[in-house]
């Protein structure tokens, strides 16, 4: 008897219309026969939703690599990784380049006369150059060569240098002292000669940042001149006592 008859005599025409998926014996006869596919195992919705979540936060291998680690294993990848690997290297090459120019320098160092034109006068192009001239006899030279240590390590893309006067200018008088020359591509773009220049005995470390990123030297995070408070008192208490003067004036011609 071919299988036609067997199924229309035993279930029925309407029986080939049911659900595939269902699990009946109708259904099992058919997968026995080929006619249906085997059936679906139901999927572990939690077990989904945890591959599907690692999948997402799944980070490149070669995003956590080194330059030279990626030169290693670039044959295990394919083409579309070796594209994005190439992306990758030259951005995380450029972020290098930026950070090693960045930190190129980082402290006040000594330099002598004879090095001040390769130094400061002839250094590199668009580079900003800060040199101090000092005696150590000077107490306000000890000060600024304190504070520019600090910001030199502040601030390390620009070059901070000091050098004894006495090596780079002959018979320089101690009242011109301290004395810091700004530099960039050659030419002195700021200069602070003498100790009220500098910002006075008192002088902070603060004021002196913002006085150096006043001439461009550095870029500073400071929103005011640390200095202006103590001006505007300076500017009141002159206005005060002049207006005392002024009553005092007339009140004396009205005696007279």
């Amino acid at each position: 008897m071919e299988f036609g008859m067997i199924v229309s005599q035993h279930f029925g025409a309407g029986n080939l219309t049911q659900d595939p998926n269902e699990d009946t014996e109708w259904n099992e006869i058919l997968r026995n026969f080929g006619i249906l596919p085997p059936k679906e195992e139901p999927k572990d919705e939690i077990e989904e939703m945890v591959l599907r979540l690692q999948e997402e936060a799944m980070v490149k291998p070669y995003e956590k690599m080194t330059l030279a680690q990626l030169k290693e294993a670039e044959d295990e990848f394919d083409e579309e990784d070796i594209k994005a690997i190439e992306i990758y290297r030259e951005k995380r090459l450029q972020e290098w380049k930026a950070l090693t120019k960045k930190q190129k320098f980082g402290e006040l160092r000594e330099i002598s006369g004879n090095q001040y034109v390769n130094e400061v006068t002839n250094a590199e192009k668009d580079l900003w150059v800060i040199i101090h001239l000092y005696r150590s006899s000077v107490p306000m030279c000890l000060v600024v060569n304190q504070h520019l240590s600090v910001l030199a390590r502040k601030f390390p893309e620009t070059k901070f240098v000091k050098a004894i006067v006495n090596s780079c200018i002959e018979h320089y008088h101690d009242n011109c002292l301290p004395t810091i020359f700004v530099y960039k591509n050659g030419q002195i773009e700021g200069k602070f000669i003498g100790v009220i220049e500098c910002g006075g005995i008192n002088l902070k470390l603060e004021e002196l940042e913002w006085k150096l990123s006043q001439v461009g030297a550095i870029q500073t995070d400071l929103e005011e001149n640390p200095k202006k408070g103590i001006a505007d008192m300076m500017v009141s208490s002159i206005r005060n006592v002049s207006i005392y003067d002024s009553d005092s004036s007339g009140s004396d011609a009205e005696a007279k």
